[in-house]
Protein backbone atom coordinates (compact mmCIF):
# COMPACT_ATOMS: atom_id res chain seq x y z
CA UNK A 1 0.00 0.00 0.00
CA UNK A 2 1.19 2.96 -1.03
CA UNK A 3 1.22 5.91 1.75
CA UNK A 4 0.98 9.32 1.34
CA UNK A 5 3.96 12.00 2.39
CA UNK A 6 6.54 8.64 2.05
CA UNK A 7 9.82 9.31 0.21
CA UNK A 8 10.97 7.30 -3.01
CA UNK A 9 13.48 5.49 -1.40
CA UNK A 10 11.43 3.90 1.55
CA UNK A 11 8.94 2.85 -1.33
CA UNK A 12 11.25 1.02 -3.14
CA UNK A 13 12.90 -0.65 -0.05
CA UNK A 14 9.55 -1.62 0.40
CA UNK A 15 8.94 -3.13 -2.57
CA UNK A 16 11.83 -4.99 -2.82
CA UNK A 17 11.38 -6.67 0.61
CA UNK A 18 7.66 -7.28 -0.55
CA UNK A 19 9.28 -8.52 -3.96
CA UNK A 20 11.92 -11.08 -1.79
CA UNK A 21 9.10 -12.31 0.26
CA UNK A 22 6.76 -13.36 -2.65
CA UNK A 23 9.57 -15.19 -4.18
CA UNK A 24 10.74 -17.06 -1.19
CA UNK A 25 7.04 -18.23 -0.89
CA UNK A 26 7.59 -19.33 -4.21
CA UNK A 27 10.55 -21.78 -3.11
CA UNK A 28 12.65 -18.51 -5.62
CA UNK A 29 15.70 -16.74 -5.59
CA UNK A 30 14.74 -13.11 -5.25
CA UNK A 31 18.14 -12.29 -6.89
CA UNK A 32 16.25 -14.01 -10.38
CA UNK A 33 13.10 -11.21 -10.22
CA UNK A 34 14.14 -7.10 -11.27
CA UNK A 35 12.21 -4.34 -10.26
CA UNK A 36 11.47 -1.91 -13.09
CA UNK A 37 10.55 1.70 -12.33
CA UNK A 38 7.88 2.58 -14.82
CA UNK A 39 8.38 6.40 -15.19
CA UNK A 40 5.69 7.57 -17.08
CA UNK A 41 4.92 11.25 -16.31
CA UNK A 42 8.01 11.25 -13.69
CA UNK A 43 10.07 13.52 -13.28
CA UNK A 44 14.57 13.43 -13.45
CA UNK A 45 14.64 14.00 -9.71
CA UNK A 46 12.01 11.22 -9.27
CA UNK A 47 13.77 8.98 -11.16
CA UNK A 48 17.53 9.49 -9.58
CA UNK A 49 15.46 9.01 -6.15
CA UNK A 50 14.56 5.35 -7.09
CA UNK A 51 18.11 5.55 -8.56
CA UNK A 52 19.76 6.23 -5.09
CA UNK A 53 17.50 3.48 -3.88
CA UNK A 54 18.42 0.89 -6.04
CA UNK A 55 16.64 1.09 -9.00
CA UNK A 56 18.80 0.03 -12.10
CA UNK A 57 15.92 -0.92 -14.83
CA UNK A 58 13.51 2.04 -15.89
CA UNK A 59 10.39 1.33 -18.26
CA UNK A 60 9.21 4.64 -20.23
CA UNK A 61 5.58 4.78 -22.07
CA UNK A 62 6.64 7.22 -24.50
CA UNK A 63 9.83 7.72 -27.06
CA UNK A 64 9.37 11.67 -26.70
CA UNK A 65 9.47 11.60 -22.63
CA UNK A 66 11.96 9.17 -22.98
CA UNK A 67 14.46 11.67 -24.86
CA UNK A 68 13.47 14.36 -22.31
CA UNK A 69 14.08 12.53 -19.39
CA UNK A 70 18.11 11.55 -21.12
CA UNK A 71 18.32 14.86 -21.82
CA UNK A 72 17.50 15.84 -18.04
CA UNK A 73 19.65 13.17 -16.47
CA UNK A 74 22.82 13.25 -18.87
CA UNK A 75 24.76 10.58 -20.37
CA UNK A 76 26.26 8.83 -17.27
CA UNK A 77 22.87 8.10 -15.92
CA UNK A 78 21.75 6.25 -19.08
CA UNK A 79 24.80 4.33 -19.41
CA UNK A 80 25.03 2.61 -16.06
CA UNK A 81 21.21 1.41 -16.19
CA UNK A 82 18.58 -0.04 -18.41
CA UNK A 83 16.03 1.49 -20.44
CA UNK A 84 12.91 -0.23 -21.77
CA UNK A 85 10.23 0.84 -24.07
CA UNK A 86 7.29 -0.80 -22.51
CA UNK A 87 4.38 1.46 -24.65
CA UNK A 88 2.78 0.57 -27.76
CA UNK A 89 5.30 1.80 -30.39
CA UNK A 90 4.06 4.05 -33.41
CA UNK A 91 6.16 2.97 -36.40
CA UNK A 92 7.29 6.95 -37.12
CA UNK A 93 9.29 6.88 -34.12
CA UNK A 94 10.41 3.02 -34.28
CA UNK A 95 14.47 4.93 -35.51
CA UNK A 96 14.52 6.96 -32.54
CA UNK A 97 13.21 3.81 -29.80
CA UNK A 98 15.94 2.10 -31.42
CA UNK A 99 18.60 4.59 -30.95
CA UNK A 100 17.62 5.42 -27.28
CA UNK A 101 16.27 2.64 -25.15
CA UNK A 102 18.01 -1.06 -24.59
CA UNK A 103 14.94 -3.14 -25.56
CA UNK A 104 11.45 -2.59 -26.54
CA UNK A 105 9.05 -4.55 -24.96
CA UNK A 106 5.87 -4.07 -26.97
CA UNK A 107 6.72 -6.21 -30.61
CA UNK A 108 3.42 -7.43 -31.38
CA UNK A 109 3.25 -8.05 -35.02
CA UNK A 110 5.29 -9.35 -37.88
CA UNK A 111 5.55 -5.61 -39.47
CA UNK A 112 7.22 -3.69 -36.30
CA UNK A 113 9.38 -6.86 -36.23
CA UNK A 114 10.78 -6.45 -39.37
CA UNK A 115 10.63 -2.65 -39.47
CA UNK A 116 12.47 -2.57 -36.11
CA UNK A 117 15.41 -5.15 -37.58
CA UNK A 118 15.32 -3.16 -41.14
CA UNK A 119 15.95 0.16 -38.92
CA UNK A 120 18.49 -1.47 -36.71
CA UNK A 121 20.51 -2.47 -39.30
CA UNK A 122 20.73 1.04 -41.08
CA UNK A 123 21.83 2.63 -37.53
CA UNK A 124 24.23 -0.40 -37.56
CA UNK A 125 22.40 -1.69 -34.22
CA UNK A 126 21.67 -4.89 -32.53
CA UNK A 127 18.83 -4.94 -30.18
CA UNK A 128 16.92 -6.39 -27.65
CA UNK A 129 13.12 -6.94 -27.94
CA UNK A 130 10.27 -8.79 -25.91
CA UNK A 131 7.23 -9.81 -27.32
CA UNK A 132 3.86 -8.76 -26.06
CA UNK A 133 1.26 -10.96 -25.51
CA UNK A 134 -3.01 -9.84 -25.13
CA UNK A 135 -3.45 -12.13 -22.37
CA UNK A 136 -7.32 -11.57 -21.60
CA UNK A 137 -7.42 -10.74 -25.60
CA UNK A 138 -8.73 -7.37 -25.23
CA UNK A 139 -9.45 -5.95 -28.40
CA UNK A 140 -8.58 -2.07 -26.71
CA UNK A 141 -5.02 -3.41 -25.55
CA UNK A 142 -2.01 -4.07 -27.95
CA UNK A 143 0.03 -7.45 -28.29
CA UNK A 144 -0.20 -10.76 -29.75
CA UNK A 145 -2.58 -13.56 -29.43
CA UNK A 146 -1.50 -16.25 -27.48
CA UNK A 147 -2.08 -18.82 -29.98
CA UNK A 148 0.03 -16.86 -32.37
CA UNK A 149 2.73 -15.60 -30.13
CA UNK A 150 5.06 -18.61 -30.89
CA UNK A 151 4.68 -18.12 -34.98
CA UNK A 152 5.76 -14.94 -34.24
CA UNK A 153 8.65 -15.82 -31.88
CA UNK A 154 9.77 -17.97 -34.98
CA UNK A 155 10.01 -14.47 -37.48
CA UNK A 156 12.02 -12.54 -34.73
CA UNK A 157 14.60 -15.51 -34.42
CA UNK A 158 14.86 -15.03 -38.18
CA UNK A 159 15.74 -11.48 -38.09
CA UNK A 160 19.32 -10.35 -38.18
CA UNK A 161 19.89 -7.20 -35.73
CA UNK A 162 17.05 -8.19 -33.24
CA UNK A 163 17.51 -10.73 -30.23
CA UNK A 164 14.72 -12.04 -28.45
CA UNK A 165 14.63 -12.39 -24.99
CA UNK A 166 11.52 -12.57 -23.59
CA UNK A 167 7.51 -11.81 -23.12
CA UNK A 168 5.39 -9.30 -21.81
CA UNK A 169 1.73 -9.54 -20.83
CA UNK A 170 -0.63 -7.21 -18.57
CA UNK A 171 -3.72 -8.95 -17.54
CA UNK A 172 -7.32 -7.78 -17.62
CA UNK A 173 -7.35 -5.27 -14.57
CA UNK A 174 -9.36 -6.22 -11.26
CA UNK A 175 -8.75 -5.04 -8.01
CA UNK A 176 -7.81 -8.35 -6.66
CA UNK A 177 -4.35 -9.03 -7.67
CA UNK A 178 -5.66 -13.01 -7.48
CA UNK A 179 -7.66 -13.17 -10.91
CA UNK A 180 -4.08 -12.42 -12.15
CA UNK A 181 -2.99 -15.88 -11.27
CA UNK A 182 -4.21 -17.80 -14.34
CA UNK A 183 -3.03 -15.25 -16.73
CA UNK A 184 0.21 -14.90 -15.38
CA UNK A 185 0.33 -18.85 -15.69
CA UNK A 186 -1.07 -19.02 -19.20
CA UNK A 187 1.91 -16.70 -19.94
CA UNK A 188 4.99 -18.52 -17.82
CA UNK A 189 3.69 -21.70 -20.14
CA UNK A 190 3.95 -19.63 -23.23
CA UNK A 191 7.31 -18.04 -22.08
CA UNK A 192 8.51 -21.97 -21.29
CA UNK A 193 6.99 -23.53 -24.72
CA UNK A 194 9.35 -20.55 -26.92
CA UNK A 195 12.22 -20.72 -24.38
CA UNK A 196 12.50 -24.47 -25.86
CA UNK A 197 12.44 -23.01 -29.52
CA UNK A 198 14.57 -20.48 -28.69
CA UNK A 199 18.26 -20.80 -31.03
CA UNK A 200 19.85 -18.91 -28.01
CA UNK A 201 17.78 -20.00 -25.41
CA UNK A 202 20.10 -18.55 -22.80
CA UNK A 203 19.10 -14.78 -23.72
CA UNK A 204 15.82 -15.50 -23.01
CA UNK A 205 15.15 -14.70 -19.45
CA UNK A 206 12.69 -11.79 -19.28
CA UNK A 207 9.03 -13.20 -18.00
CA UNK A 208 7.53 -9.73 -17.60
CA UNK A 209 4.48 -9.49 -15.55
CA UNK A 210 3.09 -7.77 -12.43
CA UNK A 211 2.87 -4.42 -11.86
CA UNK A 212 2.26 -2.08 -8.40
CA UNK A 213 -1.58 -3.78 -7.51
CA UNK A 214 -0.28 -7.67 -8.54
CA UNK A 215 3.29 -8.00 -8.82
CA UNK A 216 3.43 -10.56 -5.66
CA UNK A 217 1.54 -12.61 -7.47
CA UNK A 218 3.68 -12.48 -10.55
CA UNK A 219 6.37 -12.98 -8.86
CA UNK A 220 4.60 -16.46 -7.46
CA UNK A 221 4.53 -17.34 -10.92
CA UNK A 222 7.55 -16.93 -12.14
CA UNK A 223 8.08 -13.52 -13.43
CA UNK A 224 11.74 -12.10 -14.20
CA UNK A 225 11.07 -8.51 -14.31
CA UNK A 226 8.32 -6.42 -12.77
CA UNK A 227 6.89 -3.08 -13.43
CA UNK A 228 6.10 -0.72 -10.70
CA UNK A 229 4.77 2.83 -10.82
CA UNK A 230 2.64 3.92 -8.10
CA UNK A 231 3.90 1.83 -5.56
CA UNK A 232 7.44 3.28 -6.15
CA UNK A 233 6.60 7.10 -7.25
CA UNK A 234 2.52 7.58 -5.48
CA UNK A 235 -0.39 8.60 -8.06
CA UNK A 236 0.58 10.42 -10.86
CA UNK A 237 -0.76 13.82 -10.74
CA UNK A 238 -4.03 14.61 -13.33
Amino acid sequence: MVREGESIETRVKAALAALAKAARRAGRDPGEVVLMAAVKGRTGEEMEAAARAGVSCFGENRVQEGESHARALGPAFFRSRRFHFIGRLQANKARRALRLFHSVDGVDSEELARRLSRIAGEENLQREVMLEVNLGEESQKGGVAPEEAAALARTVFSLPNLRLTGLLGVPPFDPDPEASRPHFRRLRSLFEEIGGLHPQPEAFRWLSMGMSHDFEVAVEEGATLVRLGTALFGPREA
